[in-house]
């Protein structure tokens, strides 16, 4: 049985292709039933999210379920398979195995590192497993996914590094004052900007937030999103001395804040630092005020200075963590391919075991003469024969699990002797813990 995926992302399509063949999360049991009942597919999985649209699933028929799942996704959305074609990409076995994986350690996200697609796999799965899409396989694996993810942000310090210019500032505000939780911050602009930081620095626990904006309602309504304090623009600057840390954002042609009116308040202060955080073009800060003491002022220029620097260790730390999914690979490999080893050895003993006692009671009842001990003597003969037929297939399979190849002869033994499908059960072992 193979694991295979099917679908593009960020990296392979612009977003009006992946908008089309997005799947509604509130959705999504139509999808996913359609693509469990496609006759090569075992099992199924759908995640979609804004950067990524993928289908798990596993199957025998490695090369007709790949292409029986890129008609579907056409199908489904009403697109034809050329124009998804250019876009879509497959892997199947160890590849697929890799690839989620990666996935799921945001090594393949847009931002490296970022957390947001492992809580978005596990409500694809969670999906997948409210409508019993999943088997033993995808179950397996995609706990497996879980604790791998879990793993890389345990091990390396793929996320310990802001990579937003909004979180960027929250965290050189940590630098500067330790803690932040005694702190008050003022939001100079109720833009998209000032919303994100923020909500960072409310995450992050800071005491009071203060909102001023030329658009007095304006301020207000981002105020009341953080519990804070709607402040006239006119008024602001008389309440700087309160404020800690400044965020600024407007769309001012000059400075809102000049140096010598916060040399003003740093008395007030009796110079207690200051955190001056200035993303607008044109500046909203005077940059003099850099050169008074307790003062630190950070333009959009320095702090996209800061989120390249940390992207740049994200990245060296992903080394490390390719190295943990390959390790991990091969452990669940290894899970994988003893799957069928039993069942399919019990399964071919079964059959040759069957044979063996219909050609038997053919025989006694042809030699009708026998005595007890000569049947008990063919029995032996009969079963011994059995055996040795067994002997070498049975130990080529286990030695074949250990291998990339061991399905193929898994497959091989239940073709030649026409064995029924196998029952998957997994190891009796200890349930991987979900994250």
């Amino acid at each position: 049985m193979n694991i295979l995926v099917v679908g593009l992302s960020h990296k392979s399509a612009p977003v009006e292709i992946r908008e089309k063949v997005a799947f509604s999360p509130t959705a999504m049991a139509e999808p996913l039933k359609q693509m469990l009942a496609l006759p090569e597919i075992s099992e199924a999985v759908i995640v979609s999210t804004c950067n990524r649209v993928e289908l798990y699933a596993t199957s025998r028929d490695s090369e007709g379920a790949i292409s029986r799942l890129k008609d579907f996704l056409g199908d489904y959305h009403q697109l034809s398979r050329e124009k998804l074609n250019e876009h879509l990409y497959d892997y199947q076995g160890e590849a697929a195995i890799k690839h989620v994986l990666r996935v799921a350690a945001s090594l393949d996200s847009m931002v490296i590192g970022e957390p947001q697609i492992l809580g978005q796999i596990k409500t694809a799965y969670g999906y997948a497993s409210e409508y019993k899409t999943a088997g033993v396989i995808l179950n397996r694996f995609l706990h497996k996914a879980f604790s791998v993810a879990k793993r890389v942000r345990t091990e390396t310090a793929i996320a310990s590094n802001a990579v937003s210019v909004s979180f960027a500032a929250v965290e050189l505000a940590r630098k500067i004052f330790s803690n932040l939780e005694d702190k008050t911050v003022m939001l100079i602009g109720a833009g998209e900007m000032c919303e994100l930081a923020a909500k960072h620095f409310v995450n992050n626990g800071v005491a009071e937030v203060l909102v001023t904006n030329r658009t007095f309602s304006k301020a207000e309504t981002l105020a009341e999103e953080f519990s804070g304090r709607a402040v006239a623009f006119e008024n602001f600057q008389d309440q700087l001395h309160q404020v800690d840390i400044v965020l600024s954002s407007t769309g001012a042609p000059g400075y809102v804040l000049h140096a010598d009116k916060l040399s003003k308040v740093l008395r007030l202060r009796r110079n207690k630092p200051m955190f001056l955080i200035d993303i607008a073009v044109p500046r909203d800060i005077d940059p003099l005020a850099n050169k008074l003491d307790s003062v630190y002022l950070y333009d959009v220029d320095d702090l996209q200075g800061v989120v390249q620097a940390n992207m740049k260790e994200r990245h060296k730390e992903a080394a490390e963590a390719e190295a943990i999914i390959e390790e991990e690979i091969k452990q669940f490999q290894l899970w994988l391919s003893t799957l069928e080893v039993k069942p399919t050895v019990i399964s071919l003993r079964r059959k040759l075991e069957e044979i063996r006692q219909a050609e038997l009671q053919k025989t006694f009842a042809n030699l009708a003469g026998l005595d007890k001990k000569e049947r008990k003597s063919i029995e032996a003969m009969t079963n011994a024969i059995i055996n040795k037929i067994l002997h070498k297939p049975t130990s080529i399979l286990k030695d074949a699990q250990n291998n990339s190849d061991g399905n193929l002869y898994i497959d091989a033994v239940r073709t030649l002797f026409d064995l029924p499908e196998p029952t998957v059960e997994p190891p009796k072992e200890k349930k991987p813990a979900n994250d």
